[in-house]
């Protein structure tokens, strides 16, 4: 069961999206796997800003960065709004 929580930051690797499937939809994956993360993880329905997907298709579909940094914020019951916190190099 997810803790009650108003906001906060989370580090999200995306290892998964490099290892499963084709190299020419990866940057599609990455999304879809940001906001799962998210929705399993807070418990609700989640907001992405589209700040998020420029970044992980900054550098081209097929090489999405390897992890992100996510900043959430609550703004109703059971409604989450996630935008790009600094961006994490590793």
């Amino acid at each position: 069961m997810p803790r009650d929580k108003s906001e906060g930051l989370f580090v999200i690797p995306l290892k998964r999206v490099y290892m499963a499937g084709s190299r020419k939809n990866r940057g599609q994956r990455a999304v879809k796997f940001v906001r799962r993360y998210l929705e399993r993880h807070l418990g609700g329905k989640v907001l992405l800003d589209p700040l998020i997907s420029v970044y992980i298709y900054k550098r081209k579909i097929e090489k999405p960065p390897r992890y992100i940094a996510i900043h959430f914020v609550r703004i109703d019951e059971g409604v989450f709004k996630a935008s790009l916190a600094l961006p994490v190099r590793r």
